[in-house]
């Protein structure tokens, strides 16, 4: 009868704490990426971990913007989602807003627009 309480007992104790899941607030699409998605606004001085390293933040980083993952030349071309999205034109700091002061678009477009002088004239059948 003991030993039943016992396990009672055991059953309705609180069981051990857990501990609260880790919430990044930079985001890292692909692996092969080489800036972060702000998942939160930030503010200049918050200190992020990228990549288990500790980064003070040195500018106020809004909702959904890049971030540089490591430390960027000029030059370096930027992926997100694992693709190409623009070449750094300014030298960037690990946790510095990646935006159009320091990068710029690779776009290529993958069609050609129509030439308007072009007309037919004649008959439809």
């Amino acid at each position: 009868m003991v030993s039943v309480l016992m396990e009672m007992a055991a059953m309705v104790q609180d069981p051990a704490p857990v501990a609260p899941p880790q919430f990044s607030q930079l985001l890292l699409m692909s692996p092969e990426d080489n800036c972060l998605i702000a998942r939160v606004q930030l503010a200049a001085g918050d200190v992020v971990v990228i990549d288990g390293v500790r980064v003070t933040l040195p500018e106020a980083v809004p909702l959904g913007y890049k971030v540089a993952r490591v430390a960027l030349a000029p030059g370096a071309k930027v992926l997100r989602y694992g693709a190409l999205i623009g070449t750094v034109t300014a030298p960037v700091a690990q946790g510095a807003i990646l935006h159009t002061h320091n990068l710029a678009s690779d776009y290529i477009p993958t069609y050609t627009l129509a030439d308007d002088s072009k007309s037919f004239i004649g008959s439809t059948h």
